[in-house]
């Protein structure tokens, strides 16, 4: 445990891989060297395309490239001590006072791959693999998970289509559809959007995981896994934005996703984002993705318009009218895309408004913001050794810029907002119900200061 979570009264401590045989030290003794080596073993097969295009430079950077990697890979394994980045770039000061406050705390042996909390360490693998990249042009803006994200979102054809094709049928029948009808569409999309989270390639580090079939269809066999549903506190947040005086469909509202995985996942996202828009509940929505490639399949700002481009030129009606309204939709400034530097640090959420205060200003000026998947509610609620009873407000520790919702499918063991005995129930019957990507919640958080 490191200092600064004794320092912290009442609040628990970080998950970290000192515990043998916990999900985080099998995560750091397994999954991360996995990862790591489908990265090394990408940037290798690619060699001759860096030769094509940048010639001896190309395979110089490759080299460079793997011998650096490599040389993480091993420290990580034999838990070394983590080291400063030495690539000034915008974000490399923040990572180092990071970890040169933690060193203050404990001692530079304790601040090591298994010692330090769980949430840093894989953060920083990931910000690691960009150094890595960043020190050895030509390849500084290679991405190395780009092939796996492209083969999920091409694997996820079928079920695309599917959605496209259920989307235009709500948007036809819009003009018609009663109060209680739009709530019970928006449920299903919101759900949508929420099981589109299982498709996480960090996960299965980065074997195929893609969807196959249409998600609606399962819908009702699913909601029993849904441990928390805070969906009508959002319907209702959503509805509160409605202008008093002014017809039912006309808003001023403007929602918020905090992006997680591209593939199938970013589109499940857009068909909500859509259906928001069209059906006149929300005025704009801000997506916010990652400045650069991250914990294997997030979005950054290329996945999302190669998105929305590979969706125009679909062969299929529907899915290609939908990508044509996405498209007009960027372009009319009804939809954004922004990143920050903030999300690709290893900061819990509570340091925003301290650590980034312009991104919590942005945050600030939403009227619903939801987070998308795991590590984002890792960021949520600190990533710590929380009670399952303890409210999500507890635990997302003064952090609330607007009415926030998470749509997380649980793959990392933190859990909070549960009924008394529900945890227990759960661990009885599925040990790693935590883990498995199974279970889901949708749960939603209020800032104090909002009346």
């Amino acid at each position: 445990m490191m200092a600064a979570d004794r320092n912290l009264l009442g609040v628990p401590p970080s998950l970290s891989a000192e515990v043998v045989g916990s999900f985080a030290y099998l995560t750091v003794r397994d999954r991360l060297p996995t990862i790591l080596t489908k990265v090394i073993d990408t940037i290798h097969r690619n060699k001759n395309k860096f030769f094509e295009e940048y010639g001896e430079e190309g395979i110089q950077a490759e080299k460079q490239t793997i011998s650096l990697l490599s040389k993480m890979r091993n420290e990580l394994q034999t838990d070394k001590p983590v080291l400063a980045l030495t690539d000034c770039l915008q974000d490399t000061e923040s990572w180092n006072q990071y970890l040169q406050r933690h060193q203050v705390e404990g001692d530079e042996e304790s601040v090591s791959w298994f010692k330090s909390p769980w949430l840093y360490v894989e953060c920083y693998m990931y910000r690691r693999i960009q150094e890595a990249l960043w020190l050895n042009p030509p390849i500084s803006d290679y991405d190395v998970f780009n092939e796996g994200k492209t083969q999920s979102f091409f694997e996820s054809q079928q079920a695309v289509m599917a959605l496209c094709t259920y989307l235009e049928e709500v948007k036809k029948n819009m003009e018609e559809i009663s109060k209680n009808q739009l709530f019970e569409q928006f449920n299903k999309l919101l759900q949508v959007s929420l099981w589109g989270n299982k498709c996480d390639l960090s996960i299965s580090a980065g074997q195929d995981n893609s969807q196959k079939t249409s998600p609606i269809d399962s819908l009702d066999s699913l909601q029993p896994l849904i441990l928390v549903d805070d969906s009508n506190m959002v319907w209702s947040t959503l509805t509160s934005m409605q202008r008093p005086g002014q017809p039912e469909k006309i808003t001023a509202g403007r929602v918020d996703i905090v992006l997680d995985n591209a593939g199938f996942e970013l589109v499940t996202d857009l068909i909500l984002a859509d259906f928001l828009v069209s059906s006149g509940l929300v005025r704009e929505v801000h997506f916010h993705g990652k400045s650069f490639p991250w914990f294997v399949s997030d979005v950054t700002a290329y996945d999302f318009q190669w998105t929305i481009r590979q969706t125009m030129a679909a062969n299929h009606r529907w899915m290609s009218k939908s990508g044509v309204q996405w498209q007009r939709y960027v372009k009319e400034g009804v939809w954004s895309y922004h990143d920050h530097p903030f999300w690709t640090l290893p900061h819990e959420f509570c340091d925003m408004a301290t650590d980034a205060p312009d991104l919590y200003a942005t945050l600030k000026a939403a009227d619903l913001v939801l987070f998308k998947g795991d590590l984002n509610y890792r960021k949520l609620t600190g990533d710590r050794d929380w009670d399952h009873t303890v409210s999500f407000d507890t635990a997302l520790r003064g952090f609330g810029p607007a009415p926030l919702c998470s749509l997380r499918t649980l793959k990392a063991n933190v859990q909070v907002g549960l009924q008394p005995g529900q945890g227990e129930k759960l661990t009885s019957q599925n040990p790693d119900w935590m883990t498995s990507g199974k279970y889901a919640v949708i749960q939603f958080g209020s800032p104090k200061d909002q009346i």
